[in-house]
C-alpha cells in the first residue's frame, strides 16, 4: 500500500509539473521566437568600422539589424581599409572591422578570428556618356587625359597596381585618392575623365557615371574579411552584426549590391 501510495504521489507531482511548463503565464511560453529574439543579449552602440566600398550596403544592413534589435544603434566609420587599422591600432573604440583586404586587416593586432565574406573586383568609371571617349586601361597612360586612382596603400589603389603591372602598363594619374569613395566623387562630378573604382561603386553610382569593364581586372580580384575585436566595448553587439552580415539577409544586400561570393 505505501509503495502504492508513494507512487500516485509522485505521479501527481509529475503531472502538476507539466501543466506549470505548459502555462501561457510561463517565461517559456512567452519569450519571443522571431528572428529577433536574440535583442534581450544585445543593447548599446555597435561601432562598425568598414571599408569605404560597403558604405552602401553596411548602411542598409544596419538599419536591418536595428530593425531586428529594438534599442541598439549601429555606428560606422567609413573610410580607407589602411586608415581604419591604424585608427584601430592607436586605440579608436571599435567592435566590428571590415576591410576590403586582407593585408588591411592582418594589421590590426586588436582581432579575432576574420571571415571573407564577399569579393569584389575593379571597374573603369567614366562620367555619364563617357565624354572623355574612354576605352580601356591604355587611357590612363594618356597625359591629356584626367585619370584619378587610390593612392597604393588602400586596397582599391593595391588592386589597381596588380592590374597595371598585368597590362605592362604605366599609368599617369592626376590625382591618388585616399579611398574609393573619394576618386568615384571626382568622376561623377566631371573633375576627371576616368578612375579605377570596384564594380560594385559603378553600380551605386550609375545614375552619375558609366561603367567599362576590362579583361584585367580578374587579376586583382579583392577579398572582404570581417573580425570582431578582441577588445571591443560591446562584444556581443560586435559578434551579433557580425553573424548578421554573414546571414542570408546579409548576403541578399550584397549580391544585389554588386558583390561575389567568397
Amino acid at each position: 500500500m505505501f509503495r502504492r501510495t508513494v507512487a500516485a504521489a509522485l505521479t501527481a507531482v509529475a503531472a502538476l509539473a507539466l501543466a506549470a511548463c505548459g502555462s501561457d503565464d510561463s517565461p517559456a511560453a512567452s519569450s519571443p521566437t522571431s528572428a529577433g529574439s536574440g535583442s534581450a543579449a544585445v543593447s548599446g552602440t555597435v561601432n562598425v568600422f568598414a571599408a569605404a566600398s560597403l558604405t552602401g550596403t553596411f548602411t542598409e544592413l544596419g538599419k536591418q539589424f536595428e530593425a531586428a534589435h529594438p534599442g541598439v544603434e549601429v555606428v560606422f566609420n567609413f573610410a580607407g581599409s589602411s586608415a581604419l587599422a591604424q585608427q584601430i591600432n592607436q586605440g579608436a573604440p571599435a567592435d566590428v572591422f571590415a576591410s576590403a583586404a586582407p593585408k588591411n586587416m592582418d594589421q590590426v593586432t586588436d582581432k579575432g578570428t576574420p571571415t571573407v565574406f564577399v569579393k569584389n573586383k575593379l571597374e573603369i568609371a567614366v562620367p555619364k556618356g563617357n565624354p572623355g571617349k574612354v576605352t580601356g586601361l591604355t587611357d590612363f597612360t594618356d597625359q591629356a587625359k584626367k585619370i584619378a586612382l587610390c593612392a597604393e596603400q588602400v586596397p582599391c589603389g593595391a588592386a589597381a597596381k596588380k592590374v597595371f603591372e598585368a597590362a605592362k602598363l604605366t599609368p599617369q594619374p592626376d590625382s591618388l585618392e585616399q579611398d574609393v569613395k573619394a576618386a568615384l566623387t571626382k568622376v561623377g562630378l566631371g573633375e576627371v575623365d576616368a578612375a579605377l573604382v570596384y564594380r560594385t561603386d559603378v553600380l551605386s553610382a550609375q545614375e552619375k557615371v558609366d561603367g567599362i569593364e576590362f579583361p584585367e581586372a580578374a587579376q586583382a580580384v579583392n577579398e572582404y574579411p570581417i573580425a570582431t575585436l578582441t577588445k571591443a566595448p560591446n562584444a556581443d553587439g560586435g559578434k551579433a552584426f557580425v553573424d548578421y552580415v554573414l546571414s542570408a539577409d546579409g548576403k541578399k544586400v550584397l549580391t544585389e549590391a554588386g558583390f561575389e561570393a567568397p
